[in-house]
């Protein structure tokens, strides 16, 4: 896959642990957890982080939404 894992934290509460991993893409980071979760023994829940000027980009893109009602 060709990622790293950056850190690691023990914690109570909905997880037991919380590790940060570096990946090079989503689909890279969704393999790793489908492969994770397959063992049944694990699971695993990726929440992807974006940099701020990922979050940048995104708030200049206006999309035609409509919310249901």
């Amino acid at each position: 896959m060709g990622g790293t894992v950056e850190s690691v934290y023990f914690s109570f509460g909905d997880s037991d642990v919380v590790g940060i991993c570096d990946v090079p893409d989503n689909v890279s980071a969704t393999a790793l957890s489908l492969a994770v979760n397959a063992s049944g023994v694990i699971n695993a829940k990726v929440t992807p982080l974006i940099t701020p000027e990922e979050l940048d980009a995104a708030a200049k893109k206006v999309p035609s939404y409509t919310p249901p009602g």
